[in-house]
């Protein structure tokens, strides 16, 4: 695991968007593995940024593959995380929306539909770059702390406190969904590369579980720590609790450039 500690929430950002250009740049049909919420927002902003004053690469290759969503929201809702995603990103990056997919959580298919996504994630080769955040109590997607470190893509019952910290996005609180179609946590371990973005102090202790402690269920970010390519990228409130922050540090700044991430 690299872990890059940066100084603003910006700079987070700048450097997220620079992995996935130069992973298009290098391979234009790659697969991207996509998180919705807050983390990510700012990378995908600067992403789109770049792609619209001519900057970026083009995406017109690109495949999508969606961490989540909910289950029992109204086709074409707005807070469904294919709408999200379409309005975060994908749209505008000029990515054809046939090649954005999500688990289906479509009532009649539920009971297969995480084998079904499962089955679409080897067809079209695998994900690339795995963006992902992380929740202050170290969930990744909808892996909720006590979650299988080998699960796969399944439908899961959304805790209390998850379904509170969603309801900023809908009109109150019982509107929340209960379910939603998640990729396991051994689903994301499959993924090429993982890059995991946080921000705020509000991060902080997640953070700190999931890079310095134990390997555990009990904090799923843990996880992060068993694959061979991970790399965690932090502003400075959300670094503030690693023991070994002046380590990361020291190792970044001498990090030859060739390298890359």
């Amino acid at each position: 695991m690299e872990v890059v500690p940066l100084t603003t929430a910006g700079e987070v950002a700048a450097l997220a968007a620079d992995v996935v250009e130069a992973l298009v740049r290098r391979r234009p049909a790659a697969v991207l593995g996509l998180a919705t919420g807050s983390s990510p927002l700012p990378a995908y902003q600067e992403l789109t940024r770049r792609h619209r004053a001519g900057a970026g690469p083009s995406y017109d290759e690109v495949t999508c593959l969606n961490l989540d969503e909910y289950v029992g929201l109204p086709p074409g809702h707005e807070q469904s995380y294919r709408a999200t995603i379409a309005r975060e990103l994908t749209d505008g990056l000029g990515i054809d929306p046939a090649r954005v997919h999500g688990p289906d959580p479509g009532e009649d298919g539920l009971a297969t539909a995480g084998e079904r996504y499962e089955e679409l994630i080897l067809k079209v080769g695998g994900v690339d770059v795995q963006l992902l955040g992380i929740g202050s109590d170290g969930h990744l997607a909808f892996n909720e702390p006590g979650s299988s470190l080998a699960s796969r893509t399944r439908m899961k019952t959304l805790t209390a406190r998850t379904r509170a910290d969603n309801a900023r996005f809908f009109g109150s609180l019982d509107e929340v969904p209960r379910h939603v179609l998640t990729q396991g946590l051994g689903t994301i371990l499959r993924a090429r590369h993982l890059l995991l973005v946080a921000t705020g102090a509000g991060k902080a202790a997640a953070v700190a579980a999931a890079v310095e402690g134990p390997v555990s269920a009990s904090c799923p970010g843990s996880v992060l720590q068993l694959h061979p390519h991970a790399t965690v990228l932090l502003d400075e409130a959300a670094a503030s609790g690693l023991e070994r922050g002046s380590y990361y540090r020291e190792v970044y700044a001498g990090k030859p450039a060739w390298q890359g991430l």
